[in-house]
């Protein structure tokens, strides 16, 4: 496709700033105009540097706010663009082992290649990594949306955006229209910043999921 861009600049004027930032309401990219004018730049050129020296830098980049704000993510944000995210990043054999070799909704091909790469019995092959989006996995396009309509989503999750429900109308229209991703993807990570978090007996811990970038 057409239509890709690097992570390391394409993200940033939406959320890099809000990454060194706990998620609460009123940030602005703003903010350090007068004290820091060249903070966007600094971490622009930092955040490029480091998906440069590795891909999976982007992934966890984006995973940091996720973990933050997730807990409430559902309530507030319709998810089918937050999970875009899975253009970018790996999961391990654990976690797709089940749709690998039981699934019926899964490209033959792509199950066939899964399955190379993840023994049927655990725990033989459990740290084995693939990518969420087979396609372009250290660019962030909407090739992961293409993937789903296809078949080829990584997880059961990943393929239940395409599977006969109300979310197969969105997963098309960022198929057939990449900047309508992504919009939605940029409003739905300034959402995600606006969220207040959780205190005292309200609070939730999500936890680090170790099988996933």
């Amino acid at each position: 496709m057409g239509y890709q861009k690097f992570v390391g600049t394409a993200l940033v004027p939406i959320f890099l700033l809000l990454l060194s930032l706990p998620c609460k309401a009123q940030l602005s990219t703003t903010f350090y105009d007068t004290t820091c004018p060249t903070a966007l730049a600094i971490i622009n050129a930092s955040v490029v540097a480091a998906v440069q020296n590795n891909g999976r830098n982007a992934a966890l980049l984006i995973r940091l706010l996720f973990h933050d704000c997730f807990v409430q993510v559902m309530i507030f944000i319709p998810p089918c663009s937050v999970f875009g995210s899975h253009t970018l990043g790996q999961a391990q054999c654990v976690r797709f082992r089940e749709r690998a070799y039981n699934a019926t909704n899964i490209d033959p091909a792509f199950a066939t290649t899964l399955r190379a790469n993840c023994p049927q019995t655990p725990p033989n092959g459990d740290g084995n990594l693939e990518p969420l989006d087979l396609q372009t996995p250290n660019i962030f396009d909407n090739n992961y949306f293409e993937n789903l309509v296809a078949s080829r989503g990584l997880l059961i999750s990943d393929q239940a955006l395409f599977d006969g429900g109300s979310s197969d109308s969105i997963v098309t229209e960022y198929v057939n229209n990449p900047g309508t991703f992504d919009s939605d993807f940029a409003a739905a990570m300034v959402k995600m910043s606006e969220i207040t978090p959780l205190t005292g007996k309200e609070e939730q811990f999500m936890g680090t999921d170790e099988n996933k970038d």
